[in-house]
């Protein structure tokens, strides 16, 4: 087995025992995010002078038996609409200035760097996170590593692939409609939105309290890790929550014996699933059953609030530009462009009528898990699609929402939410399942992930080594 193919918590023990030096795992992952970079495009920028002189520096700290945190000498990708202190960060675009000063860390990446992580660098969003792929004016087209012809996911695509490839196990992603669990389950790795405010937001998002920042990874024990790290607060995110009662990495041994699962495939009928990723995702389901956990078929009462998630969604992007001229707005993506437009003729009226309908959906997401504990779904009723477009070739959607009903409506309740992968469909593309849980219950999303890890029942496949 590379080094690339070892998870966060395998590096730490090869640091530990001094079997593996961070610079060497350092070394092999710029070498893997090189070689990625024409193909898969999943990087905007390496950070390569500075990974390997912070590797350098906890190659000595490790040698001295001092590591300076939890993940220290694990190398992280960042999401380029986070700060990464010293680089610039585009979100995309190209109506950002790379002159900067670029002198502040994000607070999840400020956790990071205090806890000696290897920053490898930043990875590619679409213009300011808008859609649930990742193409954009300023970077390009990210594809998947399992299929280059096809669609990353997004908006976290960069990030997804980055961590698909090798190119360090640890990603910081960040999720408005889906954007870290879509890529996860394109990319076949493991994605989780927290419940929001866990993982403090700085700036804050334009698209408000619908964007969640969080882990992606291969496993859950990464994952449980980094969020470890990260879920502490800071004083530059009024929101944020207080600190975790305890260790989500603690947490995973309890397991999910005993657990209360409703499993909906379909939503009520409502969405209409491939046959592929019904019965991976029904395999998975089983296994849960298998590991102790009482499985119900059900349904939660989720009329689809997809009017209500685009006035939310398409009013923050108009925020986002309304200071923009015309010359600086014609440089937009052209789909953003349109969604700006009708966000800014949206009424404060129908903005708060959108507030209501969120409102009452979490009430009744609430209510559902005083009887459930998790609530598991399909994470997107596809696979990976052609690459370069919002929607699949035929697709009677014009919106990147009409395909993935599955993943925005848990950003209206601000839940936590996972994206596990859990097999192949016909075509050798990723599934993902999704885990939800109540607000705050970000521990049982990971035990339920990690159980089913355990169990051989989830895995990230490896990904494809040329393109097809």
């Amino acid at each position: 087995m590379q080094l690339t193919d070892l998870t966060a918590v395998q590096l730490l023990d090869g640091y530990r025992t001094g079997r593996i030096s961070p610079v060497e795992v350092a070394e092999e992952a710029l070498e893997r995010a090189r070689l990625s970079r024409p193909e898969v495009n999943a990087f905007v920028r390496l950070t390569e002078e500075d990974a390997l002189a912070r590797a350098r520096e906890s190659a000595a700290r490790w040698r001295r038996g001092e590591p300076a945190g939890l993940v220290d000498g694990v190398p992280v990708t960042v999401k380029d609409v986070l700060l990464l202190r010293g680089h610039p960060t585009l979100r995309g675009s190209r109506t950002v200035s790379e002159r900067g000063p670029w002198d502040e860390d994000a607070p999840p990446v400020a956790r990071l760097r205090e806890h000696g992580a290897v920053f490898l660098g930043k990875t590619t969003t679409p213009e300011y996170g808008w859609k649930g792929v990742t193409d954009s004016p300023l970077s390009g087209i990210t594809r998947n590593p399992h299929d280059r012809t096809r669609t990353a996911g997004g908006s976290s695509g960069g990030s997804a692939a980055a961590v698909a490839l090798g190119a360090g196990p640890l990603s910081l992603g960040t999720d408005g409609g889906g954007s870290i669990r879509i890529p996860a389950a394109f990319c076949g790795i493991f994605g989780l939105k927290p419940t929001y405010g866990r993982v403090p937001l700085y700036p804050a998002s334009a698209f408000g309290t619908l964007s969640h920042t969080g882990p992606m990874t291969r496993d859950a024990a990464d994952a449980a890790l980094l969020l470890d790290v990260v879920g502490a607060p800071d004083a530059r995110d009024w929101s944020a929550l207080p600190p975790a009662p305890g260790s989500f990495t603690q947490a995973l041994k309890d397991g999910v014996r005993g657990l209360r699962v409703a499993y909906s495939p379909s939503l009520g009928g409502q969405v209409a699933v491939q046959p592929g990723v019904a019965a991976a995702v029904r395999r998975a389901v089983a296994a849960l059953a298998d590991c102790g956990a009482y499985v119900e078929e059900t349904d939660p009462d989720l009329s689809d609030p997809v009017a209500a998630f685009h006035t939310l969604w398409f009013s923050g992007a108009a925020r986002l530009t309304q200071s923009f001229p015309p010359h600086r707005r014609r440089l937009l993506d052209p789909g953003l462009r349109e969604i700006c437009a009708l966000g800014a003729r949206t009424s404060a009226l129908e903005y708060l009528a959108a507030v209501d309908v969120r409102t009452a959906l979490g009430r009744r997401m609430g209510r559902f898990h005083e009887r459930f504990d998790l609530l598991v779904t399909p994470t997107v009723p596809i696979t990976a699609f052609e690459a370069g477009r919002e929607v699949p070739v035929g697709s009677v959607f014009r919106r990147w929402t009409g395909w993935t009903p599955f993943t925005y409506p848990f950003n209206l309740t601000q839940q936590p939410a996972a994206s596990v992968p859990v097999g192949l469909d016909g075509a050798g593309l990723p599934v993902g399942m999704q885990i939800v849980a109540a607000r705050h219950r970000d521990d049982l999303v990971l035990r339920a992930a990690h159980a089913l890890f355990e169990a051989g029942a989830a895995a990230a496949p490896p990904a494809a080594t040329a393109g097809k």
